[in-house]
Protein backbone atom coordinates (compact mmCIF):
# COMPACT_ATOMS: atom_id res chain seq x y z
CA UNK A 1 0.00 0.00 0.00
CA UNK A 2 1.26 3.38 -0.47
CA UNK A 3 1.96 5.79 2.35
CA UNK A 4 2.03 9.46 2.71
CA UNK A 5 5.29 11.37 4.53
CA UNK A 6 4.15 14.37 5.95
CA UNK A 7 5.87 16.83 7.70
CA UNK A 8 4.85 20.33 9.63
CA UNK A 9 7.87 22.49 10.06
CA UNK A 10 8.59 25.49 11.62
CA UNK A 11 11.89 27.00 9.94
CA UNK A 12 14.14 29.11 12.66
CA UNK A 13 17.10 29.18 10.47
CA UNK A 14 16.49 29.96 6.41
CA UNK A 15 19.81 29.41 5.42
CA UNK A 16 20.38 25.87 6.98
CA UNK A 17 17.27 25.07 6.25
CA UNK A 18 17.70 25.36 2.41
CA UNK A 19 20.62 22.78 2.45
CA UNK A 20 18.19 20.53 4.25
CA UNK A 21 15.76 21.20 1.23
CA UNK A 22 18.52 20.88 -1.38
CA UNK A 23 19.66 17.43 -0.22
CA UNK A 24 16.61 16.27 1.06
CA UNK A 25 14.80 16.29 -2.58
CA UNK A 26 17.42 14.06 -4.00
CA UNK A 27 17.10 11.38 -0.92
CA UNK A 28 13.42 11.07 -1.36
CA UNK A 29 13.84 10.57 -4.71
CA UNK A 30 15.73 8.24 -5.22
CA UNK A 31 13.51 5.79 -2.35
CA UNK A 32 10.62 6.55 -4.59
CA UNK A 33 9.20 9.62 -3.13
CA UNK A 34 7.16 12.23 -4.90
CA UNK A 35 5.91 15.66 -3.36
CA UNK A 36 2.62 16.43 -3.67
CA UNK A 37 2.66 19.94 -1.38
CA UNK A 38 5.17 21.71 0.00
CA UNK A 39 4.42 24.58 1.80
CA UNK A 40 1.84 25.33 -0.02
CA UNK A 41 -1.71 27.16 1.49
CA UNK A 42 -3.37 25.78 4.28
CA UNK A 43 -5.83 25.89 6.85
CA UNK A 44 -4.95 25.57 10.58
CA UNK A 45 -8.17 23.83 11.55
CA UNK A 46 -6.46 22.26 14.92
CA UNK A 47 -3.38 21.50 17.18
CA UNK A 48 -0.46 23.08 16.96
CA UNK A 49 0.02 25.34 13.26
CA UNK A 50 3.38 25.03 11.39
CA UNK A 51 4.27 27.64 8.57
CA UNK A 52 5.89 24.83 6.31
CA UNK A 53 3.50 21.66 5.80
CA UNK A 54 5.18 19.33 3.25
CA UNK A 55 2.95 16.05 2.02
CA UNK A 56 5.26 13.18 0.36
CA UNK A 57 3.63 9.68 -1.34
CA UNK A 58 5.66 6.57 -1.67
CA UNK A 59 4.75 3.51 -2.39
CA UNK A 60 4.66 1.99 0.89
CA UNK A 61 5.69 2.46 4.96
CA UNK A 62 8.49 0.28 4.34
CA UNK A 63 10.41 2.76 1.60
CA UNK A 64 9.36 5.90 3.30
CA UNK A 65 10.72 4.64 6.88
CA UNK A 66 13.66 3.06 4.45
CA UNK A 67 14.43 6.62 3.25
CA UNK A 68 14.24 8.20 6.41
CA UNK A 69 16.76 6.10 8.09
CA UNK A 70 19.07 6.23 4.89
CA UNK A 71 22.63 7.74 4.83
CA UNK A 72 21.16 10.47 2.03
CA UNK A 73 18.54 11.74 4.15
CA UNK A 74 20.28 11.73 7.38
CA UNK A 75 23.37 14.01 6.20
CA UNK A 76 19.87 16.39 4.59
CA UNK A 77 18.61 16.20 8.02
CA UNK A 78 21.46 16.95 9.81
CA UNK A 79 21.31 20.53 8.42
CA UNK A 80 17.38 20.79 9.43
CA UNK A 81 17.97 19.60 13.35
CA UNK A 82 18.41 23.20 15.09
CA UNK A 83 17.23 24.92 12.17
CA UNK A 84 13.50 24.16 12.45
CA UNK A 85 11.05 22.62 14.59
CA UNK A 86 9.30 19.70 12.99
CA UNK A 87 6.75 16.73 13.39
CA UNK A 88 6.98 14.19 10.71
CA UNK A 89 4.70 11.28 10.30
CA UNK A 90 3.98 8.49 7.71
CA UNK A 91 0.50 7.34 7.21
CA UNK A 92 -0.30 4.21 5.14
CA UNK A 93 -3.30 5.42 2.49
CA UNK A 94 -6.14 2.89 1.07
CA UNK A 95 -4.84 3.47 -2.62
Amino acid sequence: MPALWIAHVTVTDNEAYGKYAELAGPAIAKHGGTFIARAARFVQLEGKERPRNVVARFPSVEAAVDCYNSPEYQQALDHARGASERELMVVETTE
